[in-house]
């Protein structure tokens, strides 16, 4: 092993006072060991906390020094997972305070006044079993961090492939491809002006275009109808979003957990008479009457086989008008603050919440 890291390690003396580790402060720096400090029992622990340790030397026999009382007080940066050793020197202790001393942290024990090169040779070892234990703790942390950024790269694909499928339902009407991607950027700014937490900010925004995927599974005859629908053919209008959910659901991701939701909720009303569940006022997720509010407006102010393009303030008024029955009366107060002509595009560089 590279002598650095072990010659370099910062090693802590502790005893009743700092005169009387002096002697083993010395022995350790002809070991070669530069980074050696003697400090009374009171000031072990602010020590530690002040620097760090990679090694404590502890004098059980020193004065009037309580070595349990010490360690105890030291457990912060010896008790497992820090992987601090403590190494025991002295010979008053009993069988009980040894097996107690070694539950509290010590992992070696040498005699007192104990062999120069014995004692740099124990140091030595305790070192290096530490370095060791460092070394494996960041290859763990580099294998657990892989591990997360795989797993990222298999969530994205996934929800890239539902999103191709959402674009693909979208595309049969409407062939600029936009409806999704402006209800997701509508619902995201609504939801920042609800004050929710930029993390879930952003999974609105990324989980709201595929709200309406279950659209995949309707007929042409029955999603590009340009007359109204008959009872019959809106029930199976209104199976899109138990399909949806059942595209979306079961994941663990919580971007998928919250597009699933969407996507069975989006039609529930404040009133409790939309559909599939008629949930009603918060019993409903706020991010499916949030997602409501931004579907209905998108789609009052674009052209649709059934219905030409609203102006902008007959569709605010509209949603204004809802408050309390479709709507949640917040979300709209909230979406009634917007710039709604700015919604009406999406920003060409970027996808901006």
């Amino acid at each position: 092993m590279d002598e650095a890291p072990v010659k370099d390690a910062r090693i802590l003396v502790v005893g009743a006072r700092p005169d009387e580790g002096r002697a083993l402060v010395e022995v350790l720096e002809r070991e070669g060991y530069a980074a050696v400090r003697a400090v009374a029992s009171s000031e072990a622990l602010p020590a530690c906390r002040e620097l760090g340790q990679d090694l404590i030397v502890l004098d059980l026999d020193a004065g009037d020094i309580d070595a349990l009382a010490a360690l105890e007080q030291l457990l912060p940066f010896t008790r497992a997972g820090t992987h601090v050793p403590v190494l025991g020197v002295g010979s008053g202790t009993g069988a009980e305070e040894r097996k107690r001393a070694f539950t509290l942290g010590v992992r070696d024990l040498l005699p007192a006044e104990p062999d120069p090169a014995e004692l740099g040779l124990r140091v030595r070892s305790l070192l290096e079993t530490r370095h060791l234990q460092l070394e494996l703790r960041g290859d763990n942390r580099l294998l657990e961090q892989l591990a997360l950024e795989r797993s990222r790269e298999l969530e994205d694909a996934h929800v890239e492939a539902l999103e191709r499928l959402a674009l693909a339902a979208e595309y049969r009407d409407d062939d600029t491809l936009e409806h999704i991607q402006r209800v997701g950027r509508t619902a995201a700014l609504v939801a920042r002006g609800l004050g929710l937490p930029d993390e879930t900010v952003g999974l609105v925004r990324r989980s709201a275009p595929l709200y309406d995927i279950g659209k995949i599974g309707l007929s042409d005859g029955i999603l590009l109808k340009t007359g109204k629908l008959t009872p019959e053919e809106f029930e199976i209008m209104k199976t899109h979003v138990l399909i949806g959910h059942k595209m979306l659901s079961g994941s663990r991701s919580p971007l998928l957990q919250m597009a699933a939701e969407l996507a069975l909720t989006h039609h529930e009303r404040w009133d409790g008479s939309g559909y599939m569940a008629g949930l009603g006022a918060d019993k409903i997720p706020l991010s499916g009457r949030i997602v409501a509010v931004a579907d209905v407006f998108d789609a009052l102010t674009h052209e649709r086989p059934y219905e030409p393009a609203w102006s902008v303030d007959d569709a605010v008024g509209e949603i204004d008008r809802w408050s309390g029955t479709h709507f949640d009366p917040k979300v709209v107060e909230v979406f009634a603050a917007l710039d709604h002509a700015a919604l009406l595009t999406l920003p060409r560089a970027s996808a901006e919440a």
